[in-house]
């Protein structure tokens, strides 16, 4: 992507060789051959003719397409609600376009709540996501509006003397919560917003629902650690910051694993593998890397591997609802006969594939029991042809993502991500926060590894 489309990318050459300045990229497909060296690996690549057949035929800027559509047209993708079903029709569109058998495999989700925040005299960045999470023991399917007035902690609240008709935020406390708003309506405001407490970096606290309250009769939202810093900075400056926050309630609600499957040449009781990535994403959070990258790796590979034939059946999912516990993945390994499991050679997971943060130097092979498996060891070896061995460690143990589902069920299975070195907990700033957006979190050099890696790995286990 030129620079005229304000996007920027950083690589993983900076980080790599100690280098501070990131490196940005001027072209949205990464400029390398075949036989190059790749970004932040030591050596150069050694590829035989299958790798080579995956490698040449990958676009980081048709993954950059799609990604566009789901984090910046789309935006959030709460579980069940309609911006995740819109995400859904999309894949299985793409999918059906590349000729894949695709289904989508509805189940059902809790209830979510909701919040949206206006800026009315736009001052505050309008480069993040401004949703948050409403309360839903607060009003709902609202709209309010009124200038913000700051009270401080909610635990000892110092009133501003102008409370009615305004918004007011405050530092929340769970057991302060439920007093606090009761005085706040008593006063006369039109609504809350309750600012979370910092975490401890690189972590970042995420918008949230807050819970506790019972029939109050203004609107309560949960906002993100950087959106509380962002309205306390522009109150810092500005004499009058009017607000206007929404809320509504999604009930009754449907989520969707999408779907796509081509037969292989071993037929309908051959072996599967499967290529995987969740495409919901957390409350106030565009969801660019967590899991957007994931998913258009999916897609990506999807549309590579169509035109290749393979012994293997190939399924491409995507988990709807995983990030409220592995939902989709885990109603999916459910529904399948234990004939079925037992046809799974390996399922790829892909979680987190693209950040740009520098620190995230470290491809890890996550696995839920910690032992090598089928998938770790073909994202190894791949790694190995590829010159990235250096970077990748693993198998570490680790769940939390959908690889679990299978592993929980004897299917072999791991997770695939790039993180901090020090551990694979150690993850991005913008990791489940409205910052979490391709200009700010996503490395089309990171996204392009990421595909070569797993496309190389699944066509070597899809061949057998």
């Amino acid at each position: 992507m030129t620079e005229r489309s304000g996007l920027s990318r950083r690589g993983l050459l900076g980080a790599a060789a100690g280098v501070t300045a990131a490196t940005a990229l001027t072209a949205a497909t990464p400029a390398w051959g075949v036989d190059d060296l790749r970004p932040g690996a030591v050596n150069k690549p050694k590829l035989d003719r299958y790798d080579r057949e995956i490698v040449s035929g990958l676009s980081s800027d048709r993954a950059l397409q799609h990604l566009q559509v789901l984090s910046e047209r789309i935006g959030p993708r709460i579980g069940g609600t309609a911006s995740e079903k819109r995400a859904a029709d999309y894949i299985a569109g793409q999918l059906d376009k590349f000729g894949y058998r695709t289904r989508l495999e509805p189940f059902p989700v809790a209830d979510k709540f909701l919040a949206q925040i206006t800026d009315v005299r736009g001052m505050l960045p309008d480069d993040i996501c401004w949703q948050a999470g409403a309360a839903p023991g607060g009003k709902l399917d609202v709209t309010v509006e009124g200038p913000v007035r700051d009270a401080g902690p909610a635990s000892a609240p110092v009133w501003p003397a102008d409370v009615r008709g305004a918004i007011v935020i405050a530092d929340d406390t769970a057991a302060a919560r439920p007093a606090f708003v009761a005085d706040a309506a008593a006063r006369g405001a039109v609504g809350v917003i309750l600012l979370p407490a910092d975490q401890v970096y690189p972590r970042r606290a995420s918008a949230f629902s807050p819970a506790g309250l019972t029939d109050a009769p203004i609107p309560v939202i949960g906002v993100a650690q950087v959106q509380k810093r962002l309205i306390r900075e522009a109150l810092a400056v500005v004499t009058s910051l009017p607000l206007k926050i929404s809320t509504a309630a999604h009930r009754g609600l449907i989520s969707n694993n999408v779907i796509g499957e081509r037969r292989g040449k071993s037929g309908t009781n051959g072996p599967i593998v499967m290529v995987s990535g969740h495409y919901d994403s957390v409350i106030g959070a565009p969801g660019a890397n967590d899991d957007g990258s994931g998913t258009v790796l999916t897609m990506e590979l999807a549309r590579v591997f169509s035109r290749i034939p393979t012994n293997a059946t190939l399924r491409f999912a995507l988990w709807g609802s995983e990030e409220q516990g592995l939902i989709g993945s885990r109603y999916h390994v459910a529904q399948l006969a234990q004939d079925q499991r037992d046809r799974y050679r390996a399922v790829f997971q892909n979680d987190m594939v693209a950040t740009s943060w520098d620190p995230a130097v470290t491809y890890w092979l996550l696995s839920f029991t910690g032992l090598a498996n089928a998938a770790t060891d073909s994202v190894r070896g791949a790694g190995q042809r590829l010159g990235y061995d250096a970077q990748l460690v693993g198998p570490v143990q680790r769940g939390a993502s959908d690889h679990q589902s299978f592993q929980e069920v004897g299917i072999a299975s791991a997770n695939f991500s790039w993180r901090g070195e020090i551990a694979p907990s150690y993850l991005e700033p913008p990791y489940h926060s409205p910052e979490d957006t391709i200009a700010k979190n996503v490395s089309l050099e990171r996204l392009q590894v990421s595909m070569e890696l797993i496309g190389c790995a699944a066509y070597a286990v899809a061949r057998q």
